[in-house]
C-alpha cells in the first residue's frame, strides 16, 4: 500500500477478470492508484501483474457485509483516501422463474444488491470527510428490458439503477457524483457461458443490435475512465447505456 498524495484512489469491485479488471486497468493505466477487490486471491494477483504498479489488491467476501467496513477502514489507513468507487462486483443465475428458491434470490439480493449499498455507505462516509467522490455502478440491460430466467439478477439491477438516481439526488449536493453504466452484451467468461449454451438467445443479441457486433471489456473502461474524470463534471445520476444499440435496437 501506498500513500501518495498527487494521485487519486480508486476501488473496483470484481476488479480481478472480466468489466472489472478492464476498468482498473483503465485507471491504473491513467496514473490512479487502484485497489481491486474480490474473493480468489490468485485471480487478483494475476490481475494485478497485468495491471501495472498502480494496481493494488485486497481480498474480501463482498457477499459477507460484516468485512465491509474493515475492508474500508484498511483503504483509508492504506491510501489516506477513497476518490472513486466503481460496484462492478455482481453474480448471476440462470433458471426458469419457478425453481428459483428463495436462498437463490436471496443469495443474488446480497452479492448484487445489499453489498453495493454498504460498501457505497462506507465510502460515503470518507468522500464526505474529504468534500467529494464519485461513485459508479455497473448495471445491465436486464435493468433497460425484460430477460428471461434471469429474475434475481433483473431484480437487482433495476434496484441499481433507483438506488443511483436516489443516491446522486441526495449526495451531489455534497460534492458525490453518482452515475451508472449498463453494459450491453460485452465479451467476457459470464457473458459467453450465458450465450454460448443458448443458440436462440445469442442470435436475438445480434438482430436486435444496431452495430451488429458485441463490446469489449475496455469499451466499458473507458467509460468508467470518462465518468470518473473532471470531463464528466457536471454529469451524475445517469445510467448510461454501453450497448452498441442494443437498448433501442428493434
Amino acid at each position: 500500500m501506498m500513500n501518495d498524495q498527487n494521485k487519486k484512489v480508486a476501488i473496483v469491485t470484481g476488479g480481478g477478470s472480466g468489466i472489472g479488471f478492464a476498468i482498473a486497468e483503465k485507471f491504473a493505466n491513467a496514473n490512479i492508484q487502484t485497489i481491486i477487490v474480490g474473493r480468489d486471491e490468485k485471480k487478483l494477483q494475476s490481475a494485478k501483474e497485468k495491471a501495472g504498479p498502480n494496481c493494488f489488491i485486497m481480498q474480501c467476501d463482498l457477499s459477507n457485509l460484516t468485512e465491509i467496513p474493515v475492508l474500508i477502514e484498511n483503504v483509508v489507513a492504506g491510501f489516506g483516501r477513497i476518490d472513486i468507487l466503481v460496484n462492478n462486483a455482481g453474480i448471476n443465475m440462470k433458471k426458469d422463474f419457478t425453481e428459483v428458491t428463495d436462498a437463490d434470490f436471496q443469495s443474488i439480493l446480497t452479492t448484487n444488491l445489499c453489498s453495493v449499498f454498504a460498501i457505497s455507505r462506507e465510502v460515503v462516509k470518507q468522500m464526505l470527510i474529504q468534500g467529494g467522490g464519485n461513485i459508479i455502478n455497473i448495471s445491465s440491460m436486464a435493468a433497460q428490458y425484460g430477460l428471461p430466467k434471469v429474475i434475481a439478477y433483473s431484480a437487482t439491477k433495476t434496484a441499481i439503477d433507483g438506488m443511483t438516481r436516489a443516491m446522486a439526488t441526495e449526495l451531489s449536493p455534497k460534492g458525490i457524483r453518482v452515475n451508472a453504466i449498463a453494459p450491453g452484451f460485452i465479451k467476457t467468461d459470464m457473458t459467453a457461458k450465458a450465450l454460448d449454451s443458448d443458440p436462440e438467445r445469442k442470435s436475438k443479441v445480434f438482430s436486435r443490435t444496431p452495430m451488429g457486433y458485441m463490446g469489449e471489456p475496455a469499451d466499458i473502461g473507458d467509460a468508467a475512465l470518462f465518468l470518473a474524470s473532471d470531463a464528466a463534471k457536471y454529469i451524475t445520476g445517469i445510467v448510461l447505456p454501453v450497448d452498441g444499440g442494443n437498448s433501442i435496437g428493434f
